[in-house]
């Protein structure tokens, strides 16, 4: 017998919020790190992983906030506009059905 955890979108808006956090703080890193100009000019390429990581994390927190609204899981990865983050997301959902 299957049994609705009622709680499951409340845990899901929780974890939204927490990668928002997570968000903020490379944001405040990578800017502590650009206002350096030694490590500003040597390490731009490497500076652009920040961005990265705060894009996969805003759509990672966005996926959360649908699945608490109700949306289905596939539903729910359609609009993430990072293509590499939607195709591990739905990777992962064809390797569980």
């Amino acid at each position: 017998m299957t049994q609705t955890d009622h709680l499951a979108s409340h845990l899901h808006t929780a974890v939204a919020e927490e990668l928002r956090h997570v968000r903020v703080l490379l944001e405040q890193l990578s800017m502590l790190l650009v206002a350096d100009e030694h490590f500003a000019l040597h390490h731009t390429e490497k500076m652009q992983m920040f961005d990265l990581l705060i894009q996969c994390t805003d759509e990672s927190a966005a996926v959360l906030d649908r699945m608490a609204a109700g949306a289905k899981s596939h539903d729910a990865i359609e609009p993430v506009r990072l293509e590499v983050v939607q195709d591990r997301l739905r990777a992962a959902l064809a390797k569980a059905a």
